[in-house]
């Protein structure tokens, strides 16, 4: 039984004073309990759930901002990351993945969910092992020490038309009988650091049919991620050839509850904020991804109105920072409405604790693991605060979080737990120099290409 103490511990019910927990041998905390404070007077909030990740896509962060059509979107980005993603093997794809785990928890997040579709070999052969991909992101996890949900993507078309996917995109797909063959595949891997789900890639790469197939075929209360209503042009096609958005086409065509999260869904209307908020599924916002790309804004301030669950991801790692999210989450809103301090519920009038608790709701139903809150019989995740930097000089109970999330861009995590496991000590992980010397070594072959 190991023991963490501290002399501040958050809980989505505010701070407590002098206390801690006790870890069990398998990682869950056994109690919360009073404690005497530590000689660090450690400030300690819940890991932070990473709910949408494309780990291949860190090593291109910064290589996509050069102008290449006067019309520059999503869909001009997205054919140079369909070339960039050609270059991938599953021992490129390790050395990165495990170099982006690190960062990510260096930052604090101590759970990433891997929206993974880069099966293949580039012409679209499965490898020897059809899970080598997906094994090789597992492999990195391990490395890094993050929890994993592992998210196999069904991809199948190229558009609401049911065109076949183009040449670029044939390492992405599957038959539905060959997914469910691979979930069979990684669930004999699941275990207390990994868990599996299921992603639909979106509404436009996977025929009706098939999404019904494979729903039906799932185990119960498996995690089902789906990107949504990300572009004004998906929208634009679902209702040219659904007559429906496509919120509100999943809502009216599938069983859409807690099990499920909806990556973006950026463009709602009223009643699809109010749908998507009644069923209990969690959204996954990515601001600065959706920044990036020039997606738009999420309607943060009607969702919260509908008492919506929500979470955040790193999604194209163009940042890889949970504070940089939460902030841009709200100065989106802020830059929109003229207003300042949004993100506010009844009973909670700080920004960042309300962003804070909102997350730590969201993480055990997106993710499928017992995290998020610090509560008895959760995994001992969790994220201390340096406050011995400069911009934390002072804090107290009042201003902790907001001072945590607004004060910059200094990363403020001084350690790291995972399942009780420290895997950051005075801001470094433990396995920074080994894992980032493979990364440059990937990254050499990668640009030689």
């Amino acid at each position: 039984m190991k023991t963490l103490d501290a002399a501040m511990l958050w809980t989505p019910d505010g701070w407590r004073a002098d206390a801690g927990f006790d870890v069990d041998d398998h990682g869950h905390i056994a109690a919360v309990r009073a404690a005497e404070p530590t000689a660090s007077a450690s400030w300690i909030v819940p890991g932070i759930a990473n709910l949408h990740s494309h780990a291949f896509q860190r090593a291109m962060a910064g290589m996509a901002e050069r102008q290449t059509n006067p019309e520059d979107s999503f869909w001009t980005w997205r054919e140079t990351m369909y070339r960039f993603a050609a270059r991938f093997t599953p021992e490129i794809l390790q050395a990165v993945a495990a170099q982006l785990y690190v960062e990510m928890l260096e930052a604090g997040y101590t759970t990433v969910c891997e929206f993974h579709y880069l099966h293949h070999a580039p012409d679209g052969r499965p490898y020897d092992d059809p899970a080598a991909m997906s094994r090789a992101l597992i492999a990195a996890a391990r490395e890094a020490g993050i929890r994993l949900t592992l998210l196999p993507v069904l991809y199948m078309t190229g558009g609401f038309d049911g065109r076949a996917l183009g040449e670029r995109q044939r390492r992405f797909g599957h038959d539905v009988d060959a997914y469910l063959r691979l979930i069979d595949l990684l669930c004999e891997e699941a275990g207390p650091t990994l868990h599996v789900g299921c992603a639909l890639h979106s509404l436009r790469a996977v025929p009706v049919d098939a999404m019904r197939a494979v729903l039906n075929a799932l185990p119960p209360a498996m995690p089902v991620h789906i990107h949504i209503a990300e572009q004004i042009g998906e929208v634009q096609d679902s209702l040219a050839l659904r007559n429906a958005r496509p919120v509100e086409w999943l809502l009216g065509n599938a069983a859409v509850d807690a099990h499920w999260t909806l990556v973006h869904a950026t463009h709602l209307t009223a009643a699809e904020v109010r749908g998507i908020a009644a069923s209990g599924a969690t959204v996954a916002i990515c601001p600065t991804t959706e920044a990036n790309l020039g997606d738009g804004l999420f309607p943060l301030r009607d969702y919260l109105d509908a008492d919506g669950r929500w979470g955040i991801g790193s999604d194209s790692h163009i940042s890889v920072s949970p504070v940089e999210e939460l902030r841009w989450l709200e100065y989106g809103q802020r830059l929109s409405t003229r207003h300042r301090n949004i993100a506010v519920r009844t009973g909670s009038p700080s920004v960042g604790e309300t962003l804070l608790r909102d997350v730590a709701h969201s993480a055990r139903a997106s993710t499928g693991h017992a995290i998020g809150t610090f509560a008895t019989g959760e995994f001992a995740d969790a994220v201390v605060l340096d406050t011995d930097a400069p911009q934390l000089f002072g804090l107290t109970s009042d201003d902790a979080v907001d001072r945590w999330i607004f004060s910059g861009n200094r990363t403020l995590v001084r350690d790291v737990y995972v399942g009780g496991r420290r895997v950051v000590e005075g801001g470094h992980h433990v396995q920074r120099a080994t894992i980032a010397a493979r990364y440059r070594a990937a990254m050499a072959k990668l640009m030689a290409e």
